[in-house]
């Protein structure tokens, strides 16, 4: 009987968060799952192990984003180990709330290098080595849109990967490759939940009108959609993961 290849997904900043939840949910759907990481190889590999129990393929690879030869290396590192990439999915990034005025140049120079760098790095990468007919999945914010005080640097990250979104979709023409990005509202993560007070949660609970926070198996669901064969038509766009918050 022949074997049929899996198709191959590599999820950056996947060892925990949205990320972890977007391997999880890749690999269910059939993916070889690539568990990218900058520094938790412990959560990395525990996660790659708990989806090799449930009978899934799963490798860790570090590799910080923000770094060309890093990227170059996790590419070389999927393709000895599974193959060509299908499917890559732009999760890892930072987020430091804080005022305009009062970022300092090395947190504005680290949101930017890992959020915008680290994008730049992986689409490059993935122009001239991804699978005919592959998906790009980038990740935003919803803060594009609501222009909240406090995210200045983290959404003009994510404006920043908004465009070369919609653009790189267009200069993928001629291999069948969808470039899209998904913006999430308030999720239920450690990044999103840590130095926050339980008040200033319940107001970001309460500010979308489906009234809760998104969880990351919502993100996640957002995500196989746009990597799976439905979202095969969807291309160059920003799906707004929210609960109607924008």
């Amino acid at each position: 009987m022949t074997r049929v290849q899996k198709q191959i997904a590599i999820v950056t900043g996947a060892a925990r968060g949205i990320g972890a939840a977007v391997a999880r949910r890749l690999a269910a759907d059939g993916f070889a799952v690539v568990i990218n990481y900058a520094s938790s190889s412990a959560e990395a590999d525990a996660l790659v192990e708990t989806l090799e129990r449930a009978g899934h393929t799963a490798i860790a690879v570090k590799a910080d984003v923000s770094k060309a030869e890093d990227v170059r290396q996790m590419f070389d590192a999927t393709e000895q180990k599974l193959g060509k990439v299908d499917v890559l999915v732009n999760n890892a990034g930072i987020m430091k709330v804080m005022p305009l005025a009062e970022t300092s140049d090395g947190v504005f120079e680290q949101t930017f290098s890992i959020n915008v760098q680290g994008t730049f790095n992986t689409l490059r990468e993935a122009a001239t080595r991804m699978n005919i007919g592959g998906r790009i999945v980038n990740f935003s914010t919803s803060v594009v849109g609501t222009n909240l005080p406090g995210y200045a640097i983290y959404a003009g990250t994510k404006a920043a990967v908004e465009t070369f979104t919609r653009i790189f979709a267009k200069e993928m023409r001629g291999r069948n490759i969808t470039v899209n990005a998904v913006a999430p509202g308030p999720i239920a993560t450690d990044l999103f939940l840590t130095g926050k007070s339980d008040e200033l949660i319940q107001q970001f609970t309460k500010a979308a009108p489906l009234e809760r926070l998104g969880q990351p198996e919502d993100i996640a669901n957002a995500v196989s959609f746009l990597a799976g064969p439905d979202g095969g038509w969807v291309n160059g766009q920003i799906l707004r993961a929210n609960g109607g918050l924008v």
